[in-house]
């Protein structure tokens, strides 16, 4: 399983026509085993600290975002949370569900829910983010 992680993030990186560094290809597969997104100090934290530097891990989410590779799920107390922009599409993201008792996020990629349409007027929706609260099966 880790050698196929450790190909499909060259790909993917190769593909966006960008360098494989160690950085990029570690975020890439946390990211696509973590089951959710995750804040930037999360990341840190699970590459094991002071591995790569808050600055370093910055810049090589910026990069995975502009390529498209990563995008910016949502925003949960100030800071934004990552994850593979591969079930979502450039205007909709699939809905999270946040639990309110043990905090953990979880990814609905089965569900869909349909686009807003006729914002007020002066409005213009470029994408459509949905995030759900509520308690999972184990706090519930």
């Amino acid at each position: 399983m880790k050698g196929s992680l450790d190909n499909e993030a060259r790909a993917n990186l190769r593909a966006a026509k960008l360098y494989c560094t160690r950085c990029r290809v570690a975020i890439l597969k946390l990211l696509g085993r973590s089951g959710g997104p995750l804040s930037q100090v999360q990341i840190a934290r699970k590459l094991g600290g002071g591995q790569y530097d808050k600055v370093t891990i910055y810049r090589t989410l910026e990069s995975l975002v502009n390529a498209g590779l990563v995008h910016k799920a949502f925003v949960q107390e100030r800071a934004w949370h990552f994850e593979l922009s591969d079930n979502c599409t450039e205007r909709q993201c699939h809905p999270h569900f946040t639990c309110t008792g043990c905090g953990e996020t979880h990814c609905f990629t089965g569900i869909s829910i349909p686009m807003a349409e006729h914002a007020p007027k002066g409005f213009r929706i470029q994408r459509q983010q949905v995030r759900l609260e509520g308690l999972c099966p184990s706090c519930a």
